[in-house]
């Protein structure tokens, strides 16, 4: 079943659809190849220990690939999308516009007329 053939709503991934993870996804696919987590941390504005628990949410989704390697004598940690990740986050912001596409033409028509009480009327 493809994204079309179903409910936008229902192709939102949770998993993509919190801000701090929506912005590490997106600062990845901006990138020629990978991040190293100072990048992120800083491209993102998320605290070590904020980014340190999306990417561990990420990497338990097999949405992203983290290498650990030492360089120049120093520990860093790289972030690159992976093959599954990749797709999975195109179907959510290919869902997300949909969704948003919605939400955009129900803007541009005509507001049905609702009865706003007035400053008299006693609410129970």
């Amino acid at each position: 079943m493809t994204i079309s053939d179903q409910n936008p709503f229902d192709a939102l991934e949770k998993i993509f659809h919190e801000p701090n993870r929506l912005s590490i996804m997106s600062a990845l696919c901006a990138s020629d190849t990978s991040l190293t987590f100072n990048e992120l941390r800083n491209q993102c504005d998320l605290t070590d220990g904020n980014l340190n628990r999306h990417l561990k949410v990420l990497d338990e989704a097999e949405a992203i690939c983290i290498t650990k390697a030492f360089v120049k004598n120093k520990p860093q940690t790289t972030v690159t999308l992976s093959k599954k990740g990749l797709q999975r986050f195109q179907d959510y912001l290919s869902a997300l516009q949909q969704v948003l596409s919605v939400a955009q033409q129900g803007l541009q028509e005509e507001p049905a007329i609702q009865k706003v009480p007035s400053e008299k009327t006693v609410l129970a």
